[in-house]
């Protein structure tokens, strides 16, 4: 154990001041479903984007930042921050569409939008894929992420951790739902930034800063220029690789933007001014703010940890690196905050898909299928047996899990395939609910097609030389690759059975098109309804994401250029954010008010 008293009081005063602020609101939120689920949507945009931005800040990531930093360098983790993008384009494309949807779940949204059975057996069908297995592989490796760095910090095993956590972020989520999740990921936020950013000051202190952490790197034994690239470098890493992080920038672009969670949040603000600056406040704190402190005790660690030296455990699992470097550089009291940080980081991801995924099983399951005619306070005590239900799922799913990184991978295949259809639904008429079935089954089976392969190869369905050659297509190498194939295999058959299949029932295309005002193809809609006015200024819209494109990357590129010795180049690009920033803020204002 890696703890002394004072550390144990440090952390015990969070756990105290969490618990408290978000038990606060039990009463508020026991008192209907969209208070418990959607906060009255009352949301001002920096609570709902501070808490999004709480969410993305889980104990998963700062282990995985570091982790991918020693493995292939820093531009390994354009893995997530290509994925700034597709945010951008919640905020001029989608942020005011989904609020006003006026919806709790945005599996709700499919019988708002399409019509008949397959729209409700869609609806169900979403709820459960998208609520129970995919949340619980997203809270699995944020278990693991706990259950490793307690091994590290605190000696624990994995049974004790997962209980302790486990147990604290229940506490208020099931008490107290989304006003107890808001409200305390504001809380934890600061938290885990002020425990980041003082262990990324240590590594710099300690290294004589960024100059001299790049020349002790430089001079370590295993030393590789690809380990200071903040970019791709094509002399540093094969055509391969390459190719993959171009697969990898088409992909998150198209599917950002649509993830259930971020949606709740929306569907929580005051109107739909608080809901577009609430993504563009989570655009800039979750993929800027947040990560270079990570980076930083990664690149650290190929100093205080070197390669070519490490440890065993070190060796064989790279993820365990920064809690390593807590343990390795925290005095007594700083390690105690270092301690609450994970936990408020643990939490403030936990506690959101919990809520997230109990509000699909209610409200798109049990209330839309099971009982209908429940009370309020009726489907709030199903709300929490929900969330009771899908903890227990989640820890026997980080209990099969040994790898962060390929979880993350896992998740982009298996929604990679989503993002035509999930941008097609607000913009074109003729999708229907088949289209999306097919898109997500098509999905699911090509991601999962390694695993199949190998069934038909075992009973002898088809020969090994074959199934062989083909499963090769499913190792690590091709991960990235095989994501954009998805896109692109499933996007085709998404409008193929478009265009072939019965289109949604006019009426219900109508109610959509009166409620949502959204733009695109809507032509037979919108003749039937001329006193609907659209959104417009698609070109004004495109404007904004180039703009705000240009401020999230040359924020990232400019921090990472200054956190590696190269100064002026680094004041250059941050010079570019400052001008592209007030371009994207106006962009944006000229948005809230259309």
């Amino acid at each position: 154990m890696q703890l002394h008293t004072i550390d144990w009081i440090v952390v015990a005063v969070y756990i105290s001041a969490t618990v408290t602020i978000g038990m606060w609101f039990t009463r508020r939120a026991g008192s209907s479903v969209e208070e418990f689920f959607v906060a009255g949507r009352t949301l001002p945009w920096w609570l709902a984007g501070t808490s999004i931005a709480a969410t993305w800040f889980a104990s998963d990531a700062p282990l995985a930042t570091a982790s991918l930093v020693r493995q292939q360098g820093i531009f390994g983790n354009w893995l997530w921050w290509y994925e700034s993008a597709g945010i951008l384009l919640l905020v001029f494309f989608y942020a005011k569409l989904w609020r006003r949807a006026g919806i709790i779940t945005d599996a709700e949204f499919i019988e708002l939008r399409y019509s008949g059975k397959p729209a409700s057996a869609l609806r169900g069908f979403a709820a459960v894929y998208h609520g129970v297995i995919r949340n619980c592989v997203v809270m699995g490796w944020v278990m693991l992420a706990m259950v490793k760095f307690s091994k590290v910090l605190l000696g624990w095993g994995p049974e004790f951790t997962l209980i302790v956590c486990v147990s604290l972020a229940l506490v208020y989520t099931v008490a107290a739902g989304l006003w107890g999740v808001i409200v305390t990921d504001l809380f934890q936020f600061v938290a885990g930034m002020i425990g980041s950013l003082i262990l990324a000051g240590i590594v710099l202190w300690k290294l004589d800063g960024p100059t001299g952490m790049v020349e002790a790197i430089r001079a370590t034994e295993a030393f590789e220029p690809r380990q200071l690239d903040v970019l791709p470098n094509p002399r540093h890493i094969s055509g391969l690789e390459m190719a993959s992080y171009l697969c990898l920038m088409l992909v998150l672009w198209t599917r950002s933007g649509h993830d259930g969670y971020i949606a709740q949040r929306l569907f929580a603000t005051k109107d739909e001014r608080q809901s577009l600056l609430a993504a563009l406040w989570f655009s800039f704190a979750g993929t800027v703010l947040m990560t270079w402190p990570w980076v930083i005790v990664g690149l650290g660690s190929l100093v205080i940890f070197p390669i070519a030296s490490a440890a065993p455990a070190l060796a064989a699992d790279p993820e365990l690196a920064y809690p390593m470097m807590i343990a390795e550089l925290m005095p007594v009291g700083l390690r105690g905050l270092l301690v609450a940080a994970f936990l408020a980081a643990f939490m403030s991801t936990m506690d959101t898909h919990l809520c997230w995924g109990a509000s699909y099983l209610v409200t798109d399951v049990y209330r839309r299928f099971i009982k209908a005619d429940g009370g309020e306070r009726h489907y709030v005590v199903a709300s929490r047996v929900a969330i009771l239900f899908l903890v227990l799922l989640a820890a026997l799913t980080a209990w099969q899990m040994d790898s962060i990184e390929r979880a993350w991978i896992y998740i982009i295949e298996i929604t990679a395939g989503l993002a035509v259809v999930w941008l097609l639904r607000w913009y074109w008429w003729r999708l229907n609910a088949w289209a999306e079935i097919w898109a997500l089954v098509s999905c699911f089976v090509i991601a999962n097609g390694g695993v199949w392969l190998k069934w038909l190869i075992s009973a002898g369905i088809i020969s090994e030389s074959l199934g062989g050659t083909v499963l090769a297509f499913y190792g690590d190498e091709f991960n990235l690759v095989r994501a954009v194939f998805i896109l692109t295999i499933c996007g085709l058959i998404s409008v193929v059975v478009a265009l072939y299949s019965r289109p949604t029932d006019a009426d219900t295309l109508d109610a959509f098109y009166e409620k949502v005002r959204p733009g695109g193809w809507w032509g037979p809609s919108a003749a039937r309804a001329p006193a609907v006015v659209a959104d417009t200024g698609a070109t004004r819209k495109w404007v904004g994401w180039f703009f705000g494109v240009l401020f999230i990357y040359s924020s990232i590129l400019g921090l990472g250029y200054v956190s590696t010795g190269k100064q002026a180049v680094g004041v250059i690009f941050l010079l570019t954010a400052l001008g592209s920033g007030a371009a994207t803020l106006k962009a944006a204002k000229h948005q809230v008010n259309e």
